[in-house]
């Protein structure tokens, strides 16, 4: 049986925590390893408790959500966030992604779609509110690089494209690599090479570009190219 997910939650309402608590403890591949209620000590135990994921409102004292996201991407760059709050303000769901957040939810989520953001986020995956999507499609304009940056500033190969491309329509690892006919693994390993090319810290950075530059995988299931 695969280890359980470890889940850190932040938040400064004890309520909101206790909560979040009590929905994760009805399944039984999460276990919930620690709380903070700012985002310093959510630094802190993120160091001491070794989550996989953190599930990080971002209203936080003595530390900002997003700050605190930044920071503990930087520091610890193989565990994932997914950013809680309230309600939608398009400044934050878009200073969140860039932050390094790879899953946003509205607090009013259902259990199974919290679930469902921690989920994806410890396979590499990417999680947004349907209200939070709408946002990024509407108004995200030219968010990642210098102004006129194109996909064909950063050098990707022809495979890498093809899988910024498929990791553009939500696809996990798992399904990008039977789609082009390539281990898990190996599709894991395209994913970190894209994102070191272009700069970008999580795959809802990348997923974001790509729908920016109209990235389109020009191959057919199982890995032939298209003619």
């Amino acid at each position: 049986m695969k280890p359980r997910t470890r889940v850190l939650l932040v938040d400064d309402h004890p309520m909101v925590r206790r909560g979040l608590r009590g929905f994760l403890e009805l399944f039984d591949d999460m276990e919930v390893v620690g709380e903070a209620g700012d985002g310093l000590s959510a630094l802190d135990l993120t160091a001491s408790v070794r989550p996989d994921v953190v599930v990080m409102d971002l209203l936080l004292p003595r530390l900002d959500g997003i700050e605190a996201t930044r920071e503990l991407r930087a520091r610890h760059p193989d565990v994932e966030v997914v950013a809680l709050t309230g309600f939608v303000d398009e400044e934050r769901v878009i200073a969140a992604i860039d932050a390094g957040a790879s899953g946003f939810l509205l607090k009013d989520a259902e259990a199974d779609d919290i679930a469902a953001a921690i989920r994806a986020a410890r396979a590499g995956e990417l999680y947004l509110d349907p209200a939070v999507a709408g946002i990024v499609a509407r108004q995200l304009r030219g968010p990642f690089g210098p102004p006129g940056d194109t996909l064909d500033d950063h050098n990707l190969t022809p495979r890498e494209r093809d899988v910024l491309g498929l990791v553009a329509r939500g696809l996990p690892n798992r399904a990008i690599g039977e789609s082009l006919g390539i281990t898990e693994r190996t599709a894991r390993t395209h994913v970190s090479n894209i994102l070191a090319k272009l700069g970008l810290t999580s795959r809802t950075q990348a997923a974001l570009f790509a729908v920016e530059q109209g990235i389109e995988p020009d191959v057919e299931r199982g890995g032939r190219r298209r003619a």
